[in-house]
């Protein structure tokens, strides 16, 4: 069965995600909002890896995190994306991961500062979720999850991952790619000292110019197709 264009992109952002080697094998999770079912969204299944997302596969789900189509296995931790859009109108994609210098970065409880690129597109605020490092499998963390994301980009759940969100699956997947990208410089600088930061107009400036929607479907139609020459060389 050929996917429709939103499964195509979420078959896409999998497969950037696996490139990125974010993915901690089948463990992570990203969702689509349906475009033209806003209570009902396309998550990756159980037990499966980001890059073995297919049509058949892939799980539909409500609002109340219950499965309401698709083969695949709901995930257990399906309540992150279902109290997230519940309270995010804005919010069309949703990716749970569990990057390396992010979950690094996380333990040491400090703020993310701008001291690179990548760093500033988070400059608005990226909040810590801390009530437990457990699975989140109950819509009441769920409900943490979403009360500590607020009206941030993402949220640091404390030595166990990230949750980052988008108007758009470009968008959510870029910013994961940058997120963890920002926790390795910082992670980085921080062995040797962080020295001074640019002003705030500077940074607000920046910020404005590397979080423009066209910014993320740009970088996310590159990866797909740098992905595509990889695997006609294979």
């Amino acid at each position: 069965m050929p996917a429709n264009p939103t499964q195509q992109r979420l078959i896409e952002a999998g497969l950037i995600i696996d490139h990125h080697d974010l993915g901690d094998m089948t463990r992570g999770h990203v969702s689509i909002r349906m475009p033209d079912d806003p209570e009902h969204f396309y998550i990756k299944p159980h037990s499966v890896g980001f890059d073995e997302i297919t049509p058949e596969n892939m799980v539909i789900c409500n609002m109340q995190g219950e499965k309401v189509g698709g083969t695949g296995r709901k995930h257990s931790e399906v309540f992150i994306h279902s109290e997230i859009y519940k309270t995010r109108p804005d919010v069309n994609s949703i990716i749970h991961a569990h990057p390396t210098y992010a979950v690094a970065f996380s333990a040491t409880g400090q703020a993310l500062q701008p001291v690179s690129q990548p760093s500033v597109a988070f400059a608005d605020g990226l909040p810590y979720f801390d009530e437990a490092i457990d699975l989140i499998r109950t819509p009441a963390l769920g409900v943490g999850v979403a009360n500590a994301l607020g009206q941030c980009k993402a949220v640091l759940m404390r030595n166990h991952g990230v949750t980052v969100v988008g108007s758009s699956v470009e968008e959510s997947t870029i910013l994961l790619i940058m997120l963890e990208n920002a926790c390795q410089i910082q992670l980085a600088a921080m062995s040797a000292g962080v020295g001074a930061t640019f002003d705030a107009p500077q940074i607000q400036k920046l910020h404005h110019d590397i979080t423009r929607p066209e910014q993320f479907t740009i970088n996310f139609d590159y990866l797909v197709r740098k992905i595509r020459r990889l695997n006609q060389r294979s």
